[in-house]
């Protein structure tokens, strides 16, 4: 058994097809000068058969996923005009003397090493697309064909890494999941591969190659990551019953799609996803989650050399507000600092980059750049519930300092005639301690509370989230931190706002009934796992998840509460 990350959740059990790239490499690394008109001549003419490619592609993509799924096709194609890409290959070409294909190689080769130098996933795992265009950049080149033929039986797809554009290519008819060695669970191959309903384990390791061959019984588990070659009989019986009872779980589910996240007793909550990025809408929408806690930003600065201007964020906006309608919005102003890459923003490398100049604080300090976001959310609001959100705010007068600028787009907004929402609500992160032991003051100034479980956890702790080494060590059933999380619900609910969690707590099952007897009004996780959270509060009442929370809050060890509630679901 070899284990991944969990991408895409289904058992699948089928034999494997194993993917191999074979994209040529340069044969003539140096060109006499003489032929570096004609190597142009050769270029230019690749990147136009790769513009047609995707843009077919895209339209295809916009045919059988709707517009939000096509638009990373368009990511790919904004690379075809970008001076940094192909410019750069072009300069090579004609300053070095270099045939096309290496000029190709070596600027990707660039930009995918920066890329997977990061420490955000999400930014580490935008080296897919780069090597997405550059692969057909370079088969173009070659005039190599980028067919690839697979079974008409049913298979599980072994690769060693997987490109948006090669999982939209996929059988769907025929292919029943998704395993690579490289990726993770925001790249955009596995935002397609949910869209698409294909179990997916990414980010195996490279034994993953060594271990699999074609033709081999696989069975691949999208929930646990998990991933058995050759499985005996007594695994295989296992996971067919598993399977079996998934199948009955999702129509389960189904029937209770449009049933509202009720207690048994009549309290409702409201039950949203996070989001990564504007594609994932239309699958949310038609999965019926009832909104978005949480949209974060941030995606419309990465993976650029130039900031975003207002149009273009307003465009972004409006595209998510409109696709849910009447359905809450949440989106969080920019919340980045020196431990991502953005050559835009210019930000100066941190020794503690997360207790540093970051999320509200660049936004207070430039606000030239702060109020070109609010302008766009502002008359984003226009189409849909759309809700603003403050992230790390740590001072009352942090807090009045965003709202007052928000006050002033709104008033040059008015000026100008634009029309927008003149009571969009706002709200603040709920992150740092500080802020959470004040909650009663902040809860006077905003619309809601929004508590943010990755950082919080990280903050009150002391526990880097991301060191491996102390990992045991980070956990939000910490009695410090729930302590913290009921004293923001009880301020809140004293000053008549409510709040909402959209850290990983929220899409832990576990986690729903202490959470729904501290108070909490909304729940914002992961859509995949958010159809658990509602069973288990369909299947309790308020009162019994008060005295469950009650007893917890009793609780001194992290592995009391777990335990206690560990017993308690069972």
């Amino acid at each position: 058994m070899l284990t991944g990350i969990p991408v895409s959740h289904g058992i699948s059990i089928a034999p494997a097809v194993r993917l191999t790239h074979t994209v040529p490499t340069a044969q003539k690394p140096v060109v006499a000068s003489v032929d570096v008109p004609r190597e142009l001549v050769i270029f230019d003419q690749s990147v136009e058969q790769t513009r047609e490619q995707l843009d077919q592609l895209r339209e295809q993509t916009n045919l059988q996923l709707g517009p939000e799924k096509a638009a990373i096709l368009s990511a790919h194609l904004a690379f075809l005009e970008d001076p940094a890409f192909v410019g750069e290959m072009k300069s090579l070409i004609e300053s070095k003397s270099i045939d096309a294909t290496a000029a190709v190689e070596q600027v990707a080769d660039q930009f995918i090493s920066l890329f997977e130098s990061m420490d955000d996933d999400y930014m580490r795992e935008r080296a897919d697309d780069i090597r997405d265009v550059s692969r057909r950049l370079v088969r173009n080149l070659s005039g190599e064909d980028s067919s690839v033929y697979y079974p008409e039986e049913p298979f599980i797809l072994v690769a060693l890494d997987i490109t948006p554009s090669e999982t939209l290519q996929l059988p769907i008819q025929n292919v029943r999941g998704i395993v690579t060695a490289k990726g993770g669970a925001t790249s955009h191959a596995a935002i397609l591969a949910r869209s698409l309903g294909i179990p997916a384990v990414m980010g195996v390791g490279e034994q993953l190659m060594a271990e699999v061959e074609t033709g081999g019984l696989l069975i691949l588990d999208g929930a646990t990551g998990e991933l058995y070659i050759q499985p005996d009989r007594d695994t295989l019986s296992r996971y067919q019953e598993k399977a079996a009872l998934e199948a009955a779980e999702r129509q389960a589910y189904e029937a209770m799609r449009d049933l509202p996240a009720e207690t048994l007793d009549g309290h409702r909550v409201q039950l949203v996803a996070n989001m990564a990025v504007p594609e994932e809408a239309d699958a949310l929408v038609e999965a019926g989650i009832e909104g978005i806690g949480l949209f974060r930003s941030e995606f419309l600065f990465m993976d650029r050399s130039s900031l975003p201007d207002e149009e273009e964020q307003f465009q972004a906006y409006k595209r998510i507000a409109s696709a849910f309608g009447d359905k809450p919005v949440i989106i969080r102003t920019l919340d980045v600092g020196g431990d991502k890459h953005l050559p835009a923003l210019a930000l100066a490398q941190e020794e503690n980059p997360f207790l540093g100049f970051r999320a509200i604080r660049i936004s207070l300090a430039r606000p030239a750049l702060f109020r070109v976001q609010l302008r766009a959310l502002l008359r984003a609001s226009a189409f849909g519930q759309l809700l603003i959100m403050f992230p790390m705010i740590s001072h009352l007068e942090q807090l009045r300092e965003a709202k007052a600028m928000l006050e002033q787009a709104k008033s040059e907004l008015r000026e100008e005639g634009i029309s927008f929402d003149e009571n969009i609500a706002v709200g603040m992160m709920m992150e740092i301690p500080g802020a959470c032991l004040q909650a009663d003051a902040f809860a006077k100034e905003v619309q809601f509370f929004s508590i943010g479980t990755n950082d919080l956890v990280q903050y009150t702790l002391a526990v880097d989230r991301m060191n491996a080494e102390i990992g045991d060590l980070y956990s939000y059933y910490h009695p410090a931190v729930l302590r913290l999380i009921s004293n923001v619900i009880e301020a809140s609910h004293r000053a008549g706002i409510w709040t909402g969690l959209c850290g990983e707590m929220a899409g832990d099952p576990l986690a729903t009934k202490l959470l729904l007897g501290l108070g909490l009004d909304e729940f914002s996780g992961a859509a995949s796992v958010m159809p658990k959270v509602k069973e288990r509060i369909r299947s309790t009442t308020l009162e019994q998840a008060k005295q469950l929370a009650a007893h917890v809050l009793t609780l001194s060890t992290v592995e009391d509460v777990v335990r206690f509630l560990k017993d308690e679901t069972e």
